[in-house]
């Protein structure tokens, strides 16, 4: 995971190199990672938007500042509804600023709020999702906020326990995506679609702590990765009572795992 942190009164078009920043950050700071941002809107853009009608309702997991969503729907026709949970109060506001900057108000509604207590209100049809996936012991880490739990799945399990219809989470191949993919095998769905991006190692992932511990998942064959890069996939996962109703029955789970694994 490489990124960096944008200060509150900084605007991600004027961004320094991640390596300017010292492990001791402020709570205010926004994480940015221009990689990950420009590759999940791309996979919002192929597996959800491009599929969705205006009547499905779409859920968002950590918007951050935003501009994945934004930078979607300027290029796709979808006109429904996103609604936004995030829980950095600076990352909301400037998710909410370049909202109102784009005029996409009415069409993308960002709450400071904790998602697993909002969510429900919108009977979702869709939960996008990048989620934080550094693995370590605890979240006393560089940036807190980026831990994954252990393994560094346990927020997108959490996502996949709920039981949305489908849901697309960013997956990196560093963070027990193995057992990641048959936990929501277990729970219901497919794949019904994936992309992949390799991505290097950056500044947060190669923290000694995080280091160690994909290091460890590795020795356990819970994590993949070459010297200089990992894969990150975005998955769609969709559950099977939908499948009827989908343009695509086909369960792409074993090809992921074969790509995501290759390392």
């Amino acid at each position: 995971m490489t990124g960096i942190l944008l200060p509150s009164t900084q605007s991600t078009q004027n961004s320094s190199d991640h390596s300017d920043y010292s492990p001791n950050h402020a709570p205010n700071e926004v994480f940015f990672c221009p990689e990950e941002s420009y590759f999940y809107s791309q996979c919002l853009e192929k597996m959800v938007f491009s599929r969705c009608s205006s009547a499905d309702r779409v859920v968002e997991f950590g918007s951050g500042d935003g501009s994945p969503v934004i930078h979607s729907l300027l290029r796709t026709p979808f006109q429904g509804i996103i609604h936004g949970y995030e829980l950095n109060s600076t990352a909301c506001q400037v998710a909410q600023n370049r909202i109102q900057q784009y005029q996409l108000g009415q069409q993308y509604l960002v709450r400071h709020q904790c998602f697993f207590t909002g969510w429900r209100q919108h009977a979702a049809t869709y939960i996008i999702a990048n989620p934080p996936y550094l693995p370590a012991p605890d979240n006393d880490l560089y940036l807190p906020a980026l831990h994954g739990g252990a393994d560094g799945s346990g927020i997108t399990c959490k996502l996949l326990s709920l039981g949305c219809d489908h849901v697309l989470s960013l997956i990196s191949a560093y963070s027990n995506p193995v057992d990641t993919i048959e936990y929501a095998l277990d729970h219901g769905y497919q794949v019904a679609d994936f992309m992949i991006s390799p991505l290097k190692f950056g500044y947060y992932s190669s923290e000694p702590k995080v280091k160690n511990t994909i290091k460890a998942l590795r020795s356990a064959r819970k994590a993949f990765y070459s010297d200089n890069i990992y894969l990150l996939a975005g998955v769609l996962f969709q559950r099977h009572h939908t499948i009827r109703n989908s343009t695509s029955s086909t369960d792409l789970s074993k090809e992921l795992l074969q790509v995501i694994t290759a390392f």
